[in-house]
């Protein structure tokens, strides 16, 4: 079984892979591959005990994700990149508590 920090460096890793692949148009395809994986995490994650101390940062990351799976064909792409990166960081950071 797979701790919910693993999880959470999970989604981290993915959001620094896709924040660089963005700003490539062959990576398209990777990128929506690794949306959607990470999609798939952050359902899973949404569906355990997470900590006190980590669900505000996570209800959050939420919203915001939703915002990066809307706009990553319209947005601009380094906007979109450094979006992705930030939240990859602060995931990494507070993994921890989840």
């Amino acid at each position: 079984m797979i701790s919910n920090k693993d999880k959470v460096l999970d989604i981290s890793v993915n959001l620094a892979r896709v924040s660089d692949w963005i700003l490539t148009p062959e990576k398209k395809n990777r990128v929506d591959q690794f949306m959607e994986e990470t999609k798939q995490f952050v359902d899973e994650l949404s569906k355990e005990n997470l900590s006190d101390r980590f669900k505000p940062t996570f209800e959050q990351f939420k919203k915001e994700f939703v915002k990066l799976l809307d706009e990553r064909l319209t947005a601009d792409k380094e906007e979109w990149a450094e979006k992705a990166l930030t939240w990859a960081n602060i995931l990494q950071h507070r993994s921890g508590r989840a």
